[in-house]
């Protein structure tokens, strides 16, 4: 039997091999105590069934309105909200058994606070149907256990975030306590306190059981009407091209017949890249394999809550009397080779990457030490470049929806995306604003770069347990979207953000210029470290939730002389950055280059028409003029804040402007929402069927802002002939 820590620290390195990111090769090792080969999850029921069975487990319709492919957690939530919702006519296909590829292996974790507002809610619709919804709906117990959830704060930082999270969930009427680390101690009896500033607890928190789940759920949803087939592979979807050219979902083909739809949700976790080609859809996402390992019998862990160590990289799930340990490291191993047989698999653990969580586990409860390993868990699981799932309608094909890259946390947000995936299908939008999740965050550029795919996803799965600061920053894929400025920019001391791909000026470090170099995936797979790296080492400084010393425009300290009982504060203002470039905005001019914007134009017969629909105010001016608008959807919302600039009929008049014999517009839209808007404003000419070309022209044209008091002088002295004021009146081209 292996040790949880002494035998497994035992290990010797016998030969390294140098590891690449594109090729993952394990390492051999020899030990001195034999580790465990089992591998098996620690559920008691799994819905794997023994020996081949052919053909679906039900006649597949002659059509749906809707089929959900995938009877993982997130096609089975869609399914029962779609039936909820009134939907009836709608199928769920799974190639295997419910819970197959993914979810069967899950850890099955529900934390109910978030950074964010909006996953706090969807993660409490979750718990909900989990535990109390479906059970009374069905009379079936899930497998819910509530046994709470306890963060761990080993530092200031960690705990004024958790201190944030339980400000947050004070709204949302979630309960949960700060803390000291001997009241932990009291809470739970075995862990080791000696290194902590406090805790976070939220006795609510609990643990899904992903069988018990999917199963009850499908039954819901047969209940309403909804057909569920397993042992049903798909092998195809059909797409079919309108008189407008407008690309749309036919059909789902399978070995076993086809189901006429207009609607396919692409719920396919690992596999959904490979469902998407069948459509000519790009998902992108990579798999990795993504671990845990089930401790012997733990005696006095029963009823303690599960435990998240963020700075340890690793969690402990209680399970029954005993743990899963697992985590997140800095070395994933990628899975290129996807295979469509490893429905119920688990590959052999890779103890060289494992080992840093049990070195997090041992510390946090130091009687791990000596408890033995009963099996190891190691399967896989899809990660995004943002770790965040993919959701929304594929800007490729109209009717092809979603619903994958959950990055491990399809159990716990699948209640509450499930939902909101079925309202987008029946009502054109999701309720809560699901921005974060819609496909559309990422450019097209991207979203088949398999370098960008691959090192971006890397990069966030291994930051996956770090403190969200507000100005972070990624390392990976950067400069993939560069201007004609960049250079220039880099070699004054320009200071760049990462936004929707671009390299966007952020501010300027006086000292020295600082580029961003090459992903070093942070020293992983022997990829040597970059070193003297100014960019890094800035945005180190950027760690803090107060100001960063870049934008830090006074420095506050104390005199030490009392003046009726009060300290006297001398502020004393230093020359940073942001204070400098915010003065010469103020006071005299500024130059901001903004050519990360999206540029757009919207020309031909009906141009007004879709104008008029699209934008709040009248921007039918004369031509040349530029009019500051909200862009709305169908139900009244608004999608944008942009500008809207009449162009003259005719030759073109601005460059690379198309001509047109009708109306013709040039939009500048907020660079970060670009590919959001570019998809909405095309959705609504094939929607109301308005005869326009839209074109984009963001990568071909800069754009550059001038502002300040003196900005209209400098133009004019910048002109090759002597100019006048009357020349640029508001808002004008």
């Amino acid at each position: 039997m292996a040790f949880l820590g002494s035998a497994v620290q035992r290990m010797v390195s016998a030969v390294r091999i140098p590891l690449s990111p594109l090729c993952r090769t394990t390492t051999h090792r020899s030990y001195s105590s034999e580790p465990t080969k089992e591998k098996s999850v620690p559920y008691e029921k799994t819905l794997k069934q023994d020996g081949s069975v052919s053909g679906p487990t039900k006649p597949l319709p002659r059509s749906a309105d809707v089929v959900v492919i995938g009877g993982g957690s997130l096609g089975c939530q869609t399914i029962y909200h779609l039936a909820k919702m009134g939907m009836t006519n709608v199928a769920l296909l799974e190639r295997d058994r419910l819970t197959a590829g993914t979810t069967w292996h899950t850890a099955g974790l529900l934390w109910q606070l978030r950074p964010s507002d909006v996953e706090v809610e969807l993660l409490a619709h979750t718990r909900n149907v989990i535990s109390k919804d479906l059970e009374e709906e069905t009379g079936l117990h899930t497998g819910w256990i509530q046994n709470g959830g306890l963060f761990i704060a080993s530092n200031k930082q960690r705990l004024d975030e958790y201190k944030r999270l339980m400000s947050l969930g004070k709204v949302y009427g979630i309960e949960s306590y700060v803390l000291s680390p001997a009241e932990t101690k009291d809470l739970y009896p075995l862990m080791n306190v000696d290194d902590l500033y406090g805790t976070l607890y939220v006795p609510k928190d609990g643990t899904m059981d992903p069988a018990g789940t999917c199963t009850t759920l499908t039954r819901a949803a047969s209940a309403r009407g909804a057909t569920v087939i397993e042992n049903c592979p798909v092998t195809g979807i059909q797409v079919r091209t309108d008189d407008l050219g407008v690309k749309k979902v036919k059909a789902v083909e399978t070995p076993h017949g086809t189901i006429e739809t207009p609607c396919v949700v692409n719920c396919a976790g690992v596999w959904a890249s490979k469902l998407g080609e069948m459509a000519g859809v790009k998902v992108p996402l990579i798999a990795m394999h993504h671990a845990y390992v089930v401790t012997e019998r733990i005696e006095g862990i029963q009823n303690m809550p599960n435990v998240r160590d963020h700075d340890a990289s690793v969690y402990l799930r209680l399970q029954g009397d005993a743990l899963s340990v697992g985590g997140y490291e800095q070395n994933p191993i990628f899975w290129d080779e996807v295979s469509d047989k490893f429905a119920f698999s688990l590959f052999d653990l890779d103890w060289d990457v494992f080992m840093q969580h049990i070195e997090g586990a041992v510390n946090r409860v130091p009687g791990l030490e000596q408890t033995g390993i009963k099996s190891t868990v190691c399967g896989p699981e899809s990660f995004t470049a943002d770790h965040k799932p993919l959701m929304g309608e594929a800007p490729e094909v109209r009717g092809f929806f979603l619903g994958c890259g959950f990055n491990s946390a399809g159990m716990m947000l699948g209640g509450g995306c499930g939902r909101e995936l079925a309202h987008w299908i029946i009502h054109g939008r999701p309720e809560k604003d699901m921005y974060g999740y819609d496909i559309r965050r990422f450019h097209n550029s991207l979203t088949d770069n398999q370098r960008w795919i691959r090192e971006r996803s890397h990069e966030s799965y291994a930051k996956n347990y770090s403190v969200v600061f507000p100005f972070d920053e990624p390392l990976a894929s950067r400069n993939m979207r560069k201007d004609p400025f960049h250079q220039v920019l880099t070699e004054q001391g320009c200071v760049f953000q990462e936004r929707h791909g671009w390299e966007r000026p952020g501010w300027f470090n006086k000292e020295a210029p600082a580029p961003v170099k090459d992903y070093d995936y942070y020293g992983a797979y022997d990829i040597k470290k970059n070193e003297n790296y100014k960019y890094n080492e800035l945005l180190g400084k950027e760690y803090t939730f107060d100001f960063p010393p870049h934008h830090d425009v006074g420095t506050r300290f104390l005199t030490g002389n009392k003046n009726y009982g009060r300290h006297n504060i001398t502020t004393v203002m230093t020359a940073q950055p942001i204070k400098s470039e915010c003065l010469s905005c103020r006071h005299g001019v500024a130059v901001f280059d903004m050519s990360y914007f999206g540029k757009f134009y919207l020309t031909g017969p009906d141009a007004k028409k879709a104008a008029d629909w699209l934008f709040t105010a009248d921007v039918n001016k004369k031509p040349g003029s530029t009019v500051y608008t909200c862009m709305l959807n169908k139900r009244g919302g608004a999608e944008a804040d942009l500008t809207v600039s009449r162009l003259e009929t005719g030759a073109a008049n601005l460059p690379l402007a198309p001509e047109s014999n009708g109306d013709a517009y040039y939009l500048a839209i907020g660079g970060g929402v670009a590919e959001h808007n570019w998809n909405h404003i095309r959705t609504v000419l094939q929607d109301q069927g308005f005869r326009c070309q839209l074109t984009d022209h963001s990568e071909d044209m800069g754009m550059i802002s001038i502002q300040g008091p003196k900005s209209v002088p400098f133009v004019l002295r910048s002109k090759s002939k002597p100019g006048h004021l009357y020349l640029f009146p508001y808002l004008t081209l």
